[in-house]
């Protein structure tokens, strides 16, 4: 679902991009978005960039964006710029992607305030099951990538409704069959029925024809 680097042939994967939002014009899938590590100034000009790139057909989600208070960008301009981001994921009804780290209730509050009704995924989990319960009381997703190395976090997704999550490499040199293979271990499932899962639920939060290779 979530990936910094290009995807290997006959692969289904959405490539992230925290700049040069052009490339979104070539052929693929891409999500785009201000990361709270890379606001520039006030990030208006970023935000006005992001509204232009974020209806090409090729881009499938808002992100990733979020909120993060171990970063140095002041906080008050991450929910500023995070503000936009909800803004715009629900004027042209595409979801988000969200970056969190310990801004939880920050980001459940934004959301709410802002009226969000698109999908939200959180990436990169790596949190407890009482949080992973949280999220998805609030309707929302999660992303599991290299965390499912951690026990408790494998123990986290066998309590995830199965529409419900996501698996993704992120920027880690972990590959995504490492990913599969901790996550059907996990669910005691196979690898083909592990993929017509996500496929549903990718299907369900970016649309059938999203899904297509």
């Amino acid at each position: 679902m979530h990936s910094h680097n290009a995807p290997s042939p006959n692969e289904w994967m959405i490539q992230n991009l925290h700049d040069h939002w052009e490339k979104a014009a070539m052929p693929g899938r891409f999500s785009i978005g201000i990361h709270p590590w890379h606001i520039v100034l006030n990030g208006q000009e970023q935000l006005r960039q992001l509204e232009q790139w974020g209806t090409h057909p090729h881009v499938l989600a808002i992100g990733e964006c979020g909120l993060d208070k171990i970063c140095s960008t002041d906080f008050s301009l991450q929910q500023e710029v995070f503000n936009g981001q909800i803004r715009l994921a629900n004027s042209i009804q595409k979801p988000l992607v969200i970056h969190c780290v310990r801004a939880w209730e920050e980001v459940f509050s934004l959301l709410k305030k802002q009226g969000n009704t698109v999908p939200v995924i959180f990436h990169g989990f790596a949190k407890n099951a009482v949080m992973a319960s949280r999220i998805i009381s609030e309707g929302y997703y999660l992303s599991f990538g290299k965390a499912l190395q951690q026990e408790r976090v494998r123990e986290c997704l066998g309590t995830i409704p199965s529409d419900r999550f996501f698996l993704e490499t992120d920027d880690a040199a972990l590959s995504i069959e490492t990913v599969y293979d901790l996550a059907a271990s996990t669910l005691s499932i196979d690898h083909n029925s592990l993929s017509l899962q996500l496929q549903k639920n990718a299907a369900a939060v970016f649309g059938p024809a999203a899904v297509q290779l």
